[in-house]
């Protein structure tokens, strides 16, 4: 008796303990229930957490081509997730994953008491209620005690909420990789270009090394101790019998193999098209509210936007614009080094100094300065004290030190471009290209820049003159010095249009006349005809710009954005019909209910007989005019230095058409074949950057050759089906385009045949 009274009181004490440590864990978990610890969300909240959804911006062809995100992360269900990554997850990061509800009892007393092996306490649940509800932990230790308490009850109730399997998926698309990879998916695509499904297990395990530390453990910056790290992930994987020992051996023998492919707003496909898109879709948003009235957020909802792009189009066009550009890029620079007022060329020191001023003033340093109450004379002062910079260059970006001022004059030289391709039949953007590197030239070249077109518009006089006048492509019509009188189409004075070699070549068919791009012709055509005719159909084809109804349009005296122009020629590959360009098929929200469905828009603008007539004059263009050197028997010689992956060898039927304008500033090739129609603008930013002579100046040294290596990567891509063959003619054509035989000789005025020179 006396023994038990010895140890009573010391078992009352022990069992006191016991119990209140029991009442005390039962009152903290209820006080952090009821929000005694900080706000707990509510049940909607764990039905729904919040998440920033990305955007997804699909291809034609089915591929993500980019993203429009505050956080770059598309979910992913769980049947799309390699199981080798499971694995590999609950191997490192939550051993006994699948026999707890939230709380690794287990782990969380060796944590406290330094039981057994290190390891950390947080299980797969308790680092995601963290990473949803309240993110970075505090470093005060109160307040971090609080947090862990929130995170053991929230994780409890997520596992009551969501089975084990939507755990690790919420927790793998929640999961920040770095690098704009957030989520599974990104992180996928970022570092070995590939879908998470198609990870392997030692790519699966540099994730989950990963998740430790990801800017520790980051593999563009630190690659050997990402290895060293993955290399444990595949131990653990072994000890908890998902690899054997000689699996684990083979696989840290392999090297990290990245396809690191950044995915920002200024890198990867189409990003002239995708800042485009942007702006298309947030007015769309603007008229196009929820049911309940809020208006759908583009960086945060997760809409997903099908687009007409192609993706293997575009790459096959990029790649060509690169390698052509940077050839044309380096000729440029070697010619301006002759020239003491390089880049531009005509202009006084006066007008060099405003575009100078204008590029000032249009730069951020301005604006910032202006806003910390510089003067302007402070702020000029400021573009002439060097310092370090990031600059494009072709062979990449790289750091320099020079004034703000030679910055300006550097990106000056830089020629830029413009390129569409359209399928006309549909009216669907297979391609958009603005310009040469949406990161650091954001003015786009497709839509935003209209330029001077040159002969490009010469086809539109000559179709009007085809379905007005009633002509084919192969009547005669005089080449001989022309003038048109003052008050004739609102002249105020005479008008005496010259070739561009000034040479006049006799009797010419009007196919000749169009391949070989004859002033004088087209002035002939827009004199019979009437300026008003062909701006009336110029607008018909779809060209919005200000047409001035005046003779010298016919010379292409009018500025067009590739955009139109591309849509424009389409209307003739498709018999006639103007198919408005759409840039996109659908929008739907994350759940894939339609919110957006493209309506075709069309009109007829001139019957089959004369567009496919306006076809067989373009065709001559590469059969024997300035388009000739798609074919094999044109030689370039050395003086054509920008002249790019020649020869090209095209033998299939290709309608196209030059254009050079004024002291070559602007240079365009519009190519087409049946399914695709191509447009591509080249020259500088200021009008005043251009090429010394015609040789490396005119539209079919500058422009075609991207047509010609992009529809090179076309034809050598199997998985495409882009036309070879001949265009489609309408049954019973009248109008006579085989020009085999003489046709017709257009009556010539008798005062302007008088004119013909003696040799002819």
């Amino acid at each position: 008796m006396s023994s038990y009274n010895n140890y009573k009181k010391p078992l009352v004490i022990l069992w006191s303990l016991f119990l209140f440590g029991i009442f005390s864990i039962v009152m903290i978990f209820l006080l952090a229930s009821n929000g005694f610890f900080g706000e707990m969300p509510s049940f909607e909240e764990l039905e729904n957490p919040e998440s920033n959804l990305a955007t997804e911006v699909i291809s034609a062809d089915g591929v993500t081509i980019g993203k429009f995100y505050r956080e770059n992360r598309t979910p992913v269900k769980f049947k799309e997730i390699p199981e080798n990554l499971i694995d590999a997850l609950v191997a490192t990061e939550d051993e006994r994953f699948y026999d707890h509800s939230g709380i690794d009892a287990r782990g969380t007393l060796r944590a406290l008491f330094f039981l057994g092996s290190k390891g950390g306490a947080s299980t797969i649940s308790q680092q995601l209620s963290k990473m949803l509800f309240h993110g970075e932990g505090s470093k005060n230790i109160f307040e971090r005690v609080s947090q862990k308490i929130k995170e053991w009850v929230i994780a409890v109730r997520l596992e009551r909420q969501y089975t084990k399997n939507e755990i690790l998926t919420m927790y793998l698309n929640k999961v920040d990789f770095v690098n704009n990879a957030v989520g599974i998916r990104s992180a996928a695509r970022i570092y070995f270009g590939k879908e998470p499904k198609d990870l392997n297990v030692e790519e699966s395990a540099m994730f989950v090394g990963m998740l430790t530390n990801p800017s520790l453990y980051n593999p563009v910056r630190r690659i050997e101790r990402t290895k060293t790290r993955r290399d444990v992930v595949l131990g653990q994987m072994v000890k908890n019998d998902f690899l054997t020992e000689e699996e684990k051996d083979s696989l840290q023998q392999l090297p990290i193999t990245l396809n690191y492919t950044p995915d920002t707003h200024t890198e990867g496909l189409a990003t002239y098209y995708r800042e485009y898109l942007r702006d298309f879709v947030k007015k769309w948003i603007n008229n196009n509210p929820k049911a309940d009235g809020t208006k759908y957020n583009i960086y945060r909802d997760g809409l997903k936007i099908y687009t007409t792009i192609d993706s293997r189009l575009q790459r096959h066009a990029e790649e060509a614009m690169k390698t052509h550009m940077s050839n044309l890029q380096e000729v440029f620079f070697e010619e301006s080094k002759k020239n003491k007022t390089a880049p531009f060329r005509d202009l006084s020191e006066q007008q060099i100094e405003q575009i100078y001023l204008r590029a000032m003033k249009n730069s951020d340093r301005w604006r910032q300065m202006i806003s910390e109450g510089k003067s302007e004379d402070q702020i000029k002062k400021s573009f002439d004290v060097k310092t370090k910079m990031r600059i494009f260059d072709w062979r990449g970006d790289r750091d320099t030190i020079m004034t703000p001022r030679d910055s300006i004059r550097y990106y000056k030289h830089f020629l830029h471009t413009g390129i569409m391709a359209l399928e006309p039949q549909t009216g669907h953007v297979k391609v958009w290209i603005g310009g040469i590197n949406q990161k650091h030239f954001k003015y786009d070249h497709v839509n935003q820049g209209a330029r001077q077109v040159g002969s490009t518009f010469k086809p539109f006089v000559y179709a009007s003159a085809i379905d007005q006048l009633k002509y084919s492509p192969c009547d005669s019509i005089l080449d001989a010095p022309y003038t048109m009188q003052a008050g004739r189409h609102g002249l105020l004075e005479p008008w005496s249009p010259s070739n561009s070699d000034n040479k006049y070549t006799g009797m010419q068919t009007l196919k000749s006349a169009l391949a070989k791009s004859i002033n004088t012709v087209s002035a002939k055509l827009i004199d019979r005809v009437g300026p008003n005719t062909v701006v009336k159909f110029a607008k018909d084809l779809g060209i919005k710009n200000p047409i001035d109804a005046q003779p010298s349009i016919a010379l292409g005296a009018t500025e067009v954005t590739v955009h139109d122009m591309v849509a424009a020629y389409s209307t003739f590959a498709n018999q006639g019909i103007y198919m408005k360009p759409e840039i996109i098929t659908e929008i739907r929200n994350k759940n894939g209910v339609v919110l957006y469905k493209a309506v075709p828009e069309s009109r007829d603008v001139v019957s089959k007989e004369v567009a496919y007539a306006v076809v067989k004059l373009l065709e001559g263009v590469t059969q024997f005019g300035s388009g000739v050197r798609l074919r094999t028997t044109w030689n370039p010689g050395p003086r054509y230095k920008a002249v790019t992956g020649h020869p090209y060898n095209f033998t299939n039927p290709i309608a196209g058409k030059t254009g050079t304008t004024q002291n070559q500033s602007d240079g365009w090739f519009i190519g087409m074949v049946p399914n695709l129609v191509t447009g591509v603008w080249v020259g500088g930013d200021d009008r005043a950057t251009h090429f010394r002579g015609i040789d490396n100046g005119q539209g079919a040294t500058m422009s075609l050759p991207i047509w010609a290596l992009f529809m090179k990567n076309c034809y050598a891509d199997t998985s495409l089906q882009i036309s070879k063959e001949a265009f489609q003619a309408p049954e019973n054509l009248t109008i006579r385009v085989d020009c085999s035989k003489s046709g017709e000789i257009i009556s010539e005025d008798q005062e302007n045949i008088e004119q013909i020179p003696d040799e002819f």
